[in-house]
């Protein structure tokens, strides 16, 4: 029988992302209720699949049908939503990233979890996209060292974004209203110190966990800017290694740009993307040896989100091992990037 999966909010990822996905596994899942915060849409998201729907988390937790949560929350209430998910017994859980919103919060879920040996997976799908596992493949086949790492994101406009980056250095995140985006006004470094936070705790923390994969000690922040309208780079070392991100959102929408590179001394290798919510398949990994041979890896039909239930299936049969403190290390590697970014264009970017 599929494990019954109740749904911790109602937004886009999961009207795009986790209901599309699940309809694509019904030999593993099978959607039994939908929970909103009091928007009211959960009633129509639960109507695609014949599930309950109901308004916080109570009733959904108490739903003996709901043997493993999907916590699509805002990220400042995911480490309670697990406390809480623990608490009711629940054989699984699938947090959207960020884990929390600070280490002590983090650290107690994963204790929570751990205690109660229930299997916890991450929602960052380009660590579990299958391109990925080629490419590190690859280069530690070639045994060669990996000598930088780039990381380049161009996306259309986020309404969500600009609402979140877009509050005080001190207040809450926003939710996103309706009507034109308000810019942050990047030339008051507190602001751009704090847009830079959120962007890299929102958007980087797809692909630090990559980083960490072949980058795992984070040093130090060489340089970090917010970019206008939205956007930063940052340029720091880790295991030696210099890396570069960088993402902007452009207001005339261009087509999304979502790549990651790294060069060894014999090869250059290229994962590019999908954007977010596309169900495409995975990645497309791309090969440029020294002597300028190009080659291209096939994709799969399998996408991340796709491979991050698989995963968690497989942490509930029990032929796979929970990782508690690679999740916990994940985040901890966000925030380390995030706050040196954050105090560095505080003293002036560099």
């Amino acid at each position: 029988m599929p494990y019954g999966v109740g749904l911790i909010g109602a937004g886009p990822g999961v009207a795009s992302l986790h209901l599309p996905t699940l309809a694509r596994l019904p030999e593993l899942f099978r959607v039994v209720h939908v929970a909103d915060a009091g928007s009211g849409r959960s009633a129509a998201l639960a109507a695609r699949t014949g599930a309950r729907s109901s308004n916080g988390i109570v009733e959904l937790l108490a739903d003996p049908a709901v043997e493993v949560v999907a916590i699509c929350s805002p990220p400042e209430q995911h480490a309670a939503h697990i406390l809480a998910a623990v608490d009711a017994g629940v054989r699984g859980i699938l947090c959207e990233k960020p884990l929390a919103t600070g280490g002590a919060d983090a650290e107690a879920a994963i204790a929570a979890c751990r205690g109660a040996r229930i299997p916890l997976i991450v929602g960052a799908h380009h660590a579990f996209d299958p391109a990925w596992g080629r490419a590190t493949h690859h280069l530690f086949a070639s045994g060669e060292r990996v000598r930088d790492i780039t990381v380049t994101l161009a996306l259309p406009p986020n309404q969500r974004y600009h609402a979140l980056v877009g509050e005080a250095p001190d207040g809450p995140p926003a939710e996103a209203a309706a009507g034109p985006p308000r810019l942050p006004d990047l030339s008051d470094p507190a602001i751009a110190a704090t847009v830079v936070r959120r962007l890299v705790e929102g958007l980087a923390a797809h692909d630090l966990p990559l980083v960490r994969d072949l980058a795992p000690r984070f040093e130090r922040m060489v340089f970090a800017r917010a970019l206008a309208p939205l956007g930063f780079a940052l340029g720091f070392r880790a295991s030696g290694i210099p890396v570069r991100m960088s993402a902007l959102m452009l207001p005339a929408g261009a087509d999304a740009l979502w790549r990651v590179e790294m060069t060894t001394d014999t090869d250059l290798v290229s994962v590019s993307f999908p954007p977010s919510f596309v169900h495409a398949g995975s990645a497309e990994v791309s090969v440029i040896s020294g002597t300028d041979r190009a080659s291209t890896y096939p994709r799969d039909a399998d996408d991340g989100y796709l491979a991050e239930w698989r995963a968690l299936a497989d942490l509930l049969a029990g032929v796979a091992a929970a990782e508690y403190d690679a999740v916990l290390d994940d985040l901890h590697y966000i925030e380390a990037v995030a706050t040196a970014a954050h105090d560095l264009i505080l003293e002036g970017g560099r």
